[in-house]
């Protein structure tokens, strides 16, 4: 006897374990062909109608269709259930139906009775109805939606890809957050093309209960006269009804399995249930309340109309009107704050200035017009914040030093989709952004237009269309990069901040890096800083590594090469030089990765040698117009590389390098420019061109 509960736990465990699913269809499968008695047949279709009730309900308090990811497999489930329960019911009904209504299960006679009053001319009107309402409105149009959502889906698919690298490459997703976004972006697509080929059996159930009411209908008529000696009319009474009141029956649930589909498939991506968005969304509006009870009550006035109703249901909208209008215009109660040292605030008494006053001006902040506000206030769902910090992480982990905050603050003086990028108080960017919309990149390769507000990325200008949302899908099919006004934002500042790294790094910072360096290395830190070094060279040292875009990740690396070289020079150039020459390997490693050739571009000798006249003293200062023609070839240069897809590297002498740097920082950002001494012996050179 004690066996017993350890078999049992064995079936659960079992079925548990992955058995249910096969369990369920191979007895759905036996329905068909194995002759169910009446009572068994009442449990099913009782199991079968709780059961699209309870998908139905599942669909309406679900926030996004991908909660119910498994909603086509259901969806086929449910459909084989109602399918072997017609065939069953349709063997009872034609071996049996001449014993009475009752042959068939009570549940057949319930709806025969109850649904078409004991009239199947009523029945069969009834049946047609349910049938044209599920078949041309419901599954038609949620078989056009799933076709339609598959189709832009599966288009948008390389888009959002590109989306989610571009967030990735900018510091605002973490590896962990992008694999998940990409996880996501492929269980959509899989979802809604699912739902592309499930709708069909919405489709098809709907038919097959046609085909199955007219079977049964003829063929139980035949039967009745041919098989139990029924007379026509007692033939076409009795199986008429049993064969209405079964397809009534299977026709209730697939009407209900058929709604649940088209509110899955149409509906949107939200943070409420569908009941919390319908409420806020319809009856949220008091001008469409108010109105619609005016027109109510304007119908109900009219002679010969039934007054009464439209004037009580004018008068309840009109009193929810004006509900939702006084919640609006409540005042706020909070009480007036207390002035400055606990006078009145209506007290003309000014306090006295002290140095509380004077505020250090913070390293970064970003000033924005009134219209921005809400991408900040994340009370509304703003993101701004949340992308700056995201900015924060990539930036420190790819400079070598922590950014500081990002202090946002709103600016009057500002257009109102304007916003200010200021570092250390400086204004040094602007840009506009329409918070409401979205900005569609143009990579270089679209295939078509898009209709929005014309406008250029502020980060790296490229052309751009402010779109709305709803456009998103569109904008992406046709291969623009789609992303929001707070995205926007957020990768104009990562720019800036590269920029303006060296102005970030000051005294403060360089002593947290050698501290932090201190922790492993202790010996090493305290030899160079006050020993052979003061502070202020090693901040002029990094200083002038990351205005050349050198991050200064390698703490150890360049702490070992000024221990080397601080004991002949403090100069900070001299220092520089030396610990690129020490960095060298790692400065390539960045400009062109793991590449096995560096494609470099090389002084013409005459210019190499006016170069080195001007830097040594020698000679005359670079002349404006000749400085004018390098900055020209040096720009073609870059754009011949990057059309080519590789870096734009010149390679120059040591004792010109800082000073062609300087002299191509701002007008070719992007070239790199590299001395002899900093190229690793093992590196092979391939010479693209001569500058002259």
């Amino acid at each position: 006897m004690s066996s017993v509960p350890g078999r049992g736990a064995g079936i659960l465990s079992a079925m548990r374990g992955g058995l249910a699913a096969p369990v369920v269809v191979l007895a759905l499968l036996a329905m068909v062909v194995v002759p169910l008695s009446p009572l068994v047949l009442d449990a099913l279709f009782t199991i079968n109608i709780a059961l699209s009730l309870v998908v139905m309900l599942a669909v309406v308090y679900v926030r996004r269709p991908l909660e119910f990811s498994v909603f086509p497999s259901v969806l086929l489930l449910v459909t084989l259930l109602r399918l072997a329960l017609n065939v069953a019911s349709t063997r009872v009904v034609l071996l049996h139906g001449h014993e009475g209504p009752a042959a068939a299960g009570h549940v057949i006679e319930s709806f025969a009775e109850f649904v078409i009053g004991g009239s199947y001319a009523v029945g069969i009107v009834v049946f047609a109805i349910l049938t044209i309402i599920n078949f041309v409105v419901v599954t038609k149009g949620a078989t056009r939606i799933s076709e339609v959502s598959a189709r832009f889906i599966l288009d948008a698919l390389p888009g959002k890809q590109m989306a989610i690298d571009a967030d990735l490459n900018a510091g605002l997703l973490t590896r962990e957050d992008a694999k998940a976004r990409r996880q996501e972006v492929r269980e959509e697509a899989d979802f809604y093309g699912a739902m592309d080929g499930a709708s069909k059996f919405v489709r098809g159930d709907a038919i097959a209960g046609i085909l199955i009411l007219a079977i049964n209908l003829v063929g139980g008529i035949v039967i009745g006269l041919f098989s139990h000696g029924l007379s026509l009319s007692e033939s076409a009474q009795v199986y008429t009804t049993l064969a209405i009141g079964d397809g009534l029956v299977a026709q209730l649930p697939s009407l209900l399995i058929s709604v649940a589909t088209a509110m899955l498939v149409t509906r949107s991506t939200g943070e409420h249930e569908m009941g919390e968005s319908v409420q806020k969304q319809v009856f949220g509006q008091q001008r469409a309340l108010t109105v619609a009870a005016s027109l109510m009550a304007l119908v109900g006035i009219v002679p010969g109309m039934p007054n009464l109703p439209f004037l009580a249901l004018a008068a309840l909208l009109g009193w929810a009107a004006w509900r939702m209008r006084a919640r609006a215009q409540a005042p706020d109660e909070a009480p007036d704050a207390a002035a400055p040292g606990g006078s009145p605030a209506g007290s003309t008494a000014v306090a006295e200035l002290s140095w509380d006053e004077v505020r250090p001006l913070e390293p970064l902040a970003m000033e924005v017009g009134y219209r921005l506000i809400p991408l900040v206030d994340q009370a509304q769902g703003g993101q701004l914040l949340a992308r700056l910090k995201g900015v924060r992480r990539k930036l420190t982990q790819d400079l070598g030093f922590l950014i500081p905050a990002v202090h946002v603050r709103d600016n009057l003086e500002l257009a109102p989709g304007q916003y200010r990028l200021l570092v250390h108080g400086v204004p040094v960017a602007s840009g506009e952004l329409v918070p409401d919309r979205e900005l569609a990149l143009d990579p270089g390769r679209v295939f078509g237009p898009l209709d929005g507000i014309p406008g250029k990325d502020p980060a790296f200008g490229l052309d751009a269309v402010w779109i709305t949302p709803a456009q998103r899908a569109h904008a992406e099919s046709l291969g623009y990069t789609v992303v929001d006004a707070s995205t926007v934002a957020a990768t104009h500042l990562s720019h800036i901040v590269r920029e303006h790294a060296s102005e970030l790094l000051g005294h403060d910072e360089v002593q947290n890096l050698l501290a932090t360096l201190g922790r492993s290395v202790p010996k090493l830190v305290e030899d160079l800083v006050p020993k052979l070094l003061p502070l202020s060279v090693v901040v002029k040292v990094l200083q002038s590594l990351l205005a050349d875009r050198v991050p200064v990740r390698q703490m150890r690396q360049i702490v070992e090469a000024l221990l080397e070289h601080g004991a002949h020079t403090q100069d900070p150039a001299a220092l520089t030089a030396a610990v690129r020459v020490a960095l060298g390997r790692f400065i390539v490693q960045e400009i062109n990765g793991m590449a096995p050739e560096l494609p470099v571009y090389t002084l013409a000798p005459a210019l190499e040698q006016v170069l080195q006249d001007s830097v040594s003293g020698q000679g005359a200062a670079l002349e404006p117009g000749l400085a004018e023609r390098l900055h020209q070839n040096l720009g073609e240069c870059v754009r011949r590389q990057e059309s080519r897809g590789e870096p734009a590297v010149l390679l120059v002498p040591g004792g010109v390098r800082a000073a062609v740097a300087r002299l191509v920082r701002h007008s070719v950002p992007s070239l790199a420019v590299l001395a002899y001494a900093e190229v690793p012996e093992d590196k092979r050179l391939r010479l693209v061109g001569s500058v002259g």
